[in-house]
């Protein structure tokens, strides 16, 4: 799958997963920024299209904020969301991941809004709250929103299946190099460089037997890509 295809398969998920929404009460509004923190994580596809929009836009200066925050307290995961389905199908216990709210907000953000709010990654768009983050500390969503969250990322990273997953700084700070997004986009990327780690196809999808007939209509829909 070329890298075009990729990014039409991207946005086709971003939609269904919009669908999927309709009629869920959402509390996340405009300024609402609780959530907005520099724990976000994202996959290669995912910062390459963000990285484009940037150089597009002449606004490669909100690199320079993104790396303001390497060396400092985010999240950095050790294992992919279809790295943790294949453990929890061998039924063994996935490995410990720090992660705090506090270390800080996203550095992107200003007066509340994010700049990138329309090319945002599936990270930010699934943080979906029935309830206002700085309410109740945390986004409190529906189990079936979790299942369904789970199954697009699980989606969006078999896709990138030949990339990376990270942080939002690390994978964007990598991207910010023309070289970088070169050899991406022609699949030559080598190994991940630290903090970042490489993405698995999907084995088994994170559905629980509760939610399976539910969610069976939207893996159709997902199946449904359109050409790049």
């Amino acid at each position: 799958m070329g890298i075009h295809e990729k990014l039409a398969a991207l946005e086709h998920i971003y939609r269904v997963y919009e669908d999927a929404l309709v009629g869920y009460d959402v509390a996340c509004r405009r300024g609402c920024d609780r959530c907005c923190t520099r724990n976000v994580t994202l996959s290669t596809l995912e910062a390459y299209k963000i990285s484009i929009h940037l150089v597009k836009h002449g606004e490669e200066a909100l690199f320079g904020k993104l790396s303001s925050v390497l060396g400092k307290p985010r999240f950095i995961p050790r294992i992919t969301t279809n790295g943790l389905a294949e453990i929890c199908l061998r039924g063994e216990d996935p490995p410990e991941e720090a992660s705090d709210p506090d270390w800080g907000p996203c550095p992107l953000l200003a007066d509340g809004e994010c700049p990138l709010y329309a090319v945002r990654p599936f990270g930010c768009r699934c943080m979906v709250s029935a309830r206002r983050c700085d309410e109740a500390g945390f986004a409190e969503m529906a189990p079936f929103i979790v299942t369904l969250n789970n199954v697009m990322l699980q989606y969006i990273e078999h896709i990138d299946r030949d990339g990376f997953s990270g942080n939002l700084a690390d994978l964007l700070t990598f991207l910010a190099s023309d070289e970088h997004r070169r050899r991406y986009r022609e699949g030559n990327l080598d190994s991940p460089p630290p903090g970042l780690i490489p993405n698995r196809p999907v084995r088994a999808l994170m559905v629980p037997p509760r939610h399976r007939e539910r969610i069976m209509p939207i893996i159709k829909a997902l199946e449904k890509v359109p050409p790049g």
